[in-house]
């Protein structure tokens, strides 16, 4: 089978999506060359295929190889197929529903999939992002950031990552909104496991959105790409949580580069888990205590003070206190857990009393439900 010289604008996206190795970068080298994906596709065929897609600037011989056969072996209409078969939306920069913020970034992805509805284009979003090893503090600040903003009639954009993306989307959630969370996988492979149900919540009111194929498992190099694509389908990016090395600081820095605003949330100075924020507001980040800065920010709305004192709205002054959960194991352990120190399952067993399969039980129960954060190789963290 020879490349479609006849494809359609369309077709084209989905033959060079379709085309492993090859990122969006050298995609759109090949489009800004030819004109159209149509003709990038058509310039492939033929014998001299190679030939022109090598001379092509930053597209070398090999990958230009790579280019010819992948769009030999492709087929548009069975990836089609494929996507209503599983459920899913599949949507390239020439279809209407494809994001119009991501269209509009420099190289955008040939394709991308989804599972769920995306928000109405005219809904402004607003990425919040931050640490997987989160604080209680993080925790709590991104989650009542991501309730506010749905409240407000935001978007809540995020990766659905442990620690701030998670709490994030749940938030958004539970302020009724719709939220979106872009994946370093398939959109049909829940990464992380343990946010299979939130996943298949935010699916149910909002979307899940990947530029990978289905069935794509996992890999550190699909979030820096991930990245962008949060920081793309946003006006505004809030870093809750974040150390000097978090991939959160490479989405604000993305962010800054497409022309978005980026604010930061203040932490203690005490835990290196905030310095990433902090520096971000030493080199110009905008200051972001609560959801009176982001819509001061994004619509020029003042909201009424919270106590009549003239001071607006602090998110932090007004961050909630969890009720305990019913009585029964899953209260017994909640008081077991401890809000700064993460605290694994041997000592929980030990200073409960409870039976192991009780305690994996009510621990099940608690993280999802919110009270509790599990801490990658250490344990569980109370969440107030």
């Amino acid at each position: 089978m020879k490349p479609p010289a006849g494809a359609s604008d369309r077709d084209a996206w989905l033959l060079l999506a379709a085309v492993t190795g090859v990122g969006p970068r050298t995609c759109g080298a090949l489009v800004r060359s030819f004109g159209t994906p149509a003709r990038a596709v058509a310039a492939a065929a033929g014998p001299r295929g190679v030939d022109r897609l090598a001379a092509v600037p930053g597209v070398t011989r090999a990958r230009a190889a790579a280019v010819v056969d992948a769009l030999a072996r492709a087929d548009p209409a069975a990836m089609d197929r494929e996507a209503r078969a599983a459920g899913l939306f599949l949507l390239t920069p020439v279809d209407a529903d494809y994001p119009a913020a991501l269209a509009g970034s420099c190289d955008p992805p040939p394709a991308v999939w989804g599972r769920g509805t995306l928000p109405p284009a005219d809904r402004p979003a607003v990425a919040v992002v931050g640490t997987r090893g989160a604080s209680p503090y993080g925790l709590r600040v991104a989650h009542a950031l991501g309730k506010a903003l749905a409240r407000a009639g935001l978007v809540v954009v995020s990766g659905l990552a442990r620690g701030i993306d998670g709490a994030a989307h749940a938030g958004a959630l539970a302020g009724g909104g719709p939220t979106v969370g872009v994946l370093g996988c398939g959109v049909d492979v829940v990464y992380p496991p343990e946010h299979a149900a939130l996943a298949g919540e935010i699916a149910a009111c909002g979307a899940l959105l990947s530029e990978h194929p289905p069935r794509t498992s996992p890999h550190p190099g699909h979030f820096p790409r991930r990245n962008r694509i949060v920081a793309a389908l946003s006006r505004a990016v809030i870093v809750v949580e974040a150390p000097l090395d978090s991939g959160a600081l490479v989405t604000a820095r993305l962010a800054a580069d497409l022309g978005r605003d980026v604010l930061a949330v203040p932490g203690p100075v005490d835990r290196g888990t905030h310095a990433g924020c902090h520096r971000l507001l030493r080199d110009g980040a905008r200051l972001c205590e609560g959801i009176q800065d982001v819509l001061l920010l994004l619509r020029g709305e003042e909201l009424p003070p919270l106590d009549g004192s003239g001071d607006g709205p602090s998110l932090f002054a007004a961050l909630p206190t969890r009720t305990p959960p019913p009585d029964g194991p899953a209260l017994v352990l909640w008081n077991a857990l401890d809000p700064d120190d993460a605290r694994d399952f041997d000592d929980l067993a030990a200073r409960t009393g409870l039976s192991p399969d009780v305690v994996a039980i009510a621990l099940t129960h608690l993280e999802l439900e919110g009270y509790a954060h599990r801490v990658p190789g250490l344990g569980f963290r109370r969440v107030l």
